[in-house]
């Protein structure tokens, strides 16, 4: 089954978001790459670092693994204005 990407637009900033989140909790990048990593999703750093400055589509799969390793909501994650 193909991932389906999730497309990053300026009204809803998804990587800002997930910085936002992040770093409210003292969360390193790699800790979270590497949680997300023991729960069998594919993702890298650099991945991660891509996602967050917008540049890269993020997948479903990964938005999900990040929800519960972040312990938030798609609300959270989708909000129109992130959090920082």
């Amino acid at each position: 089954m193909a991932q389906q990407k999730i497309k990053q637009d300026g009204n809803i900033p998804i990587g800002a978001n997930i910085r936002a989140i992040r770093r409210a909790q003292k969360m390193k990048q790699t800790t979270l790459v590497a949680r997300l990593q023991q729960m069998g999703i594919n993702m890298t750093r650099e991945t991660l670092v891509k996602i967050e400055r917008g540049i890269q589509h993020i997948q479903s799969s990964q938005l999900r693994g990040i929800r519960d390793v972040l312990q938030t909501t798609y609300d959270e994650l989708l909000s129109e204005e992130p959090d920082e």
